[in-house]
């Protein structure tokens, strides 16, 4: 029985431990360079030096993404209730052209930054992305205060940009 019980704690431990969220962004996420709107490379760490003192919110998608597409109402209506925050649109689009047709066709409103190697290269891995759309929430200290949420309206994300307020 003693045993049963210490592998039933074991296994807790290490499942709680795997769901720990993280708070910094890996080196590699950091270092990557991606394009801007005007088709010049910046680093991640510089798109998220220029937003320090701001909570921003993540939205990690692709325009030829449907669920993607199916989520910008909810993205505007959380633009909306949360206005004071920044919204930085990481797209996992091919290339430059479709990226910037998506994001006149869909409207999106917010500041855009295109990854250079797609969702399963360096910037995707480091954020163990496994599905779009994805958002997180960055303080204004620069921490992840939200690593992953799938749905635009999750309670997760607006209770997170509540507290943030």
């Amino acid at each position: 029985m003693k045993k049963i019980i210490a592998l039933l704690g074991l296994a807790l431990s290490i499942t709680s431990c795997s769901n720990a969220q993280d708070t910094e962004f890996k080196k590699e996420a950091l270092e990557n360079v991606m394009t801007t709107t005007e088709n010049k490379s910046i680093t991640f760490q510089e798109i998220i030096d220029q937003y320090k003192g701001q909570t921003v919110v993540v939205d990690v998608w692709a325009s030829w993404c449907p669920d993607c597409i199916k989520g910008m109402p909810k993205v505007k209506e959380l633009q909306e209730q949360f206005p004071e925050a920044t919204y930085l649109f990481i797209s996992m689009d091919k290339n430059y052209e479709a990226w910037i047709k998506g994001i006149a066709k869909y409207e999106v409103k917010g500041e855009h930054y295109l990854t250079s190697d797609g969702m399963k290269g360096v910037f995707g891995k480091s954020i163990k992305l496994d599905w779009i759309p994805r958002y997180m929430v960055i303080d204004k200290t620069g921490k992840i205060a939200l690593f992953k949420v799938i749905e635009a309206d999750d309670n997760k994300l607006i209770e997170t940009l509540k507290s943030l307020q």
